[in-house]
């Protein structure tokens, strides 16, 4: 009979504990590189590197697990040989179960929609992901991950002590369309942000390609955005985001042309 044992978030990416970020990015982009954003390994492997590529929070969760602390109820155990992969007509709400070798101690989050970070509107969820062969799409996703990986932190960061410094930061990212879009979200912030003195800042954590093309990349970006405000001076929110952000070519650039966000926060 086999003992049984509880994945953990190394399992997952399947890297050693000891591996780096560049590693680790890596690992995830080869897990979600040929599953449907709905899928619910997608949220698993995001999860996984939102907790890994976090210095602090992954500090924290390799002295759990070296504490062995008891596991989280959430993700059910499976043979040590490892199970099967649950077929496409289970019920996406259920847990996975993955090949493992050490115990794991797993936030329970709760996706929760995010108000008023969202720039535009563009639902690609639905979408599958695809690997271009053409060397010139090719090039030109690569082109539009790098851009959209610099466009996310302005994009998604502000100062209420610096609302006009905030906004000009994040304007040469962005095509004309995007920008009206972001004017208007930006003009709700700068009516509350002082009020409430909010600051977020951003932080890039890893990037993966959604749908490719010539003129037109969809790019997924784990982001963690750090929030303080009057309610919260010393210890800020973390929200941690899955954003899908849409690139175009506008005058030979790769830019921001929409922004869907979904995340939580600890």
């Amino acid at each position: 009979m086999n003992a049984t044992m509880t994945a953990n978030w190394y399992d997952v990416l399947d890297v050693e504990p000891d591996a780096s970020a560049d590693e680790i990015r890596t690992a995830w982009r080869s897990a979600v590189s040929e599953l449907d954003p709905t899928d619910r390994r997608f949220r698993l492997y995001n999860q996984a590197a939102e907790v890994l590529l976090d210095p602090g929070r992954r500090a924290s969760y390799d002295a759990d697990l070296t504490a062995e602390t008891p596991a989280d109820p959430e993700l059910e155990e499976v043979d040590e040989e490892g199970d099967p992969a649950p077929d496409a007509e289970a019920d996406p709400s259920e847990p996975i179960s993955v090949p493992v070798r050490r115990r794991l101690v797993v936030p329970g989050w709760v996706l929760v929609a995010l108000a008023g970070l969202v720039a535009g509107a563009l639902v690609v969820a639905g979408l599958l992901l695809s690997k271009p062969s053409d060397a010139a799409v090719d090039g030109d996703t690569e082109a539009a991950q790098a851009a959209a990986e610099r466009a996310i932190v302005p994009l998604l960061s502000y100062d209420a002590h610096h609302l006009d410094q905030s906004a000009a930061a994040a304007q040469p990212y962005m095509t004309s369309a995007e920008k009206a879009e972001y004017d208007k979200l930006f003009a709700v912030i700068r009516q509350n942000a002082p009020r409430t003195g909010t600051v977020v800042q951003a932080k890039y954590l890893a990037s993966g390609i959604v749908r490719s093309g010539t003129d037109r990349v969809d790019v997924f970006v784990l982001v963690n955005q750090v929030t303080r405000n009057k309610q919260h001076p010393r210890v800020p929110v973390v929200y941690k985001n899955q954003v899908t952000v849409s690139m175009a070519k506008e005058g030979g650039r790769w830019l921001v042309d929409g922004l869907t966000t979904n995340g939580d926060h600890s």
